[in-house]
C-alpha cells in the first residue's frame, strides 16, 4: 500500500532554476525505498519535499491519502519521523533525554504510558544504552548518529525517513542500522532512505529511485534500476555489476 506519494513535484531556487523537476515517487508500507544518485542529483531536495520541510512549486505530496500540506505539525509528527544528516544538540542533554525527545508528539495521549518501554527499546536497538547518562555533546560523531536514530525510532511512527543514516558509522554499526531499517519495514513501516552506497541499496532496498540533475532517471527494483550501463550514464564512472558469489545479490565494482 502506498503511504507517501509525491506526484510531479518541482522545486526552484531564487533565480527560478529548478533543482527538482517533475519528480514522482511512491513509498509503500512494508518496503525500504532508497533514493540514490550523484552529488547534486536532487536526493535531499526530494527527501525534504517528502518530509514536508520543503514546499514544492508544483505537484502534490500525499500522506495516507491526505495532502501533506494540510496535516498539522503535531499530527504529522505522529505519522512520520525524520532523521537528517546533521544532528546538533547544543545543550548538555543526556543521551536518554535526547532519545526521550522522540516521544514528545505522544505527550498527553494514551501512548505516553509506553514512553519508558519505547525509549529503552530504542536505545538497546541502536546500541547506545551503555552511555545513556553521558551528555550528547561529549559523544563521537558515530555515537551521535546512533542516538539520533534512537530518537527517531522512539517516535514510533508508521513512516521512517532517513537521510544518509550510515554516513558517520563504522562497518558494524552501518550494518546494524541497515538491519534495523529492514526489521522496521518487515513490521509494516514505510521507509524512505537516502543512500550514497549503491551496494547498500542493492542489498537492503526493496525499491530504488535514481535521480540525476534534479530528475528521476529510473525507479523500480534495485537490480533493474542499478545496471552497469545506467550507473555509468548517471555517475560518469564505468562499473561492473555482477552477482555476489555467496548471496547472488548484485554488487557494483568501479573499473580501475
Amino acid at each position: 500500500m502506498s503511504v507517501l506519494v509525491a506526484t510531479d513535484v518541482s522545486v526552484a531556487v531564487d533565480d527560478g532554476r529548478e533543482i527538482l523537476a517533475a519528480a514522482s515517487i511512491e513509498v509503500c508500507s512494508g518496503q525500504v525505498h532508497a533514493l540514490v544518485g550523484p552529488n547534486g542529483a536532487g536526493k535531499s531536495t526530494l527527501f525534504g519535499v517528502l518530509a514536508g520541510d520543503l514546499a514544492p512549486a508544483r505537484g502534490s505530496v500525499m500522506l495516507d491519502d491526505a495532502p501533506l500540506r494540510d496535516i498539522r505539525p503535531r499530527d504529522l509528527a505522529r505519522l512520520r519521523a525524520v532523521l537528517l544528516q546533521s544532528n546538533t544538540v547544543s545543550f548538555p542533554f543526556t543521551v536518554e533525554q535526547v532519545v526521550r525527545m522522540g516521544r514528545a508528539p505522544w505527550a498527553r495521549t494514551p501512548a505516553e504510558d509506553d514512553d519508558d518501554r519505547v525509549v529503552a527499546a530504542a536505545m538497546a536497538e541502536t546500541d547506545v544504552a551503555g552511555f545513556a547518562t553521558r551528555t550528547f555533546p561529549s559523544l563521537s560523531g558515530g555515537e551521535r548518529a546512533r542516538v539520533a536514530l534512537a530518537r527517531v525510532l522512539a517516535q514510533a511512527t508508521g513512516v521512517l525517513m532517513l537521510d544518509e543514516p550510515t554516513a558517520a558509522l563504522d562497518l558494524k554499526h552501518q550494518e546494524d542500522v541497515l538491519r534495523i531499517v529492514r526489521t522496521r519495514a518487515a513490521a509494516g513501516a514505510a521507509v524512505a532512505i537516502v543512500l550514497h552506497d549503491l551496494n547498500v541499496a542493492l542489498a537492503y532496498a526493496d525499491r530504488v529511485t535514481l535521480l540525476s540533475h534534479g530528475r528521476v532517471v529510473a525507479a523500480g527494483a534495485p537490480a533493474e534500476v542499478l545496471t552497469a550501463a545506467r550507473i555509468e550514464e548517471v555517475y560518469g564512472q564505468p562499473v561492473d555489476v555482477f552477482p555476489h558469489p555467496g548471496t547472488g545479490v548484485p554488487i557494483v565494482v568501479p573499473r580501475r
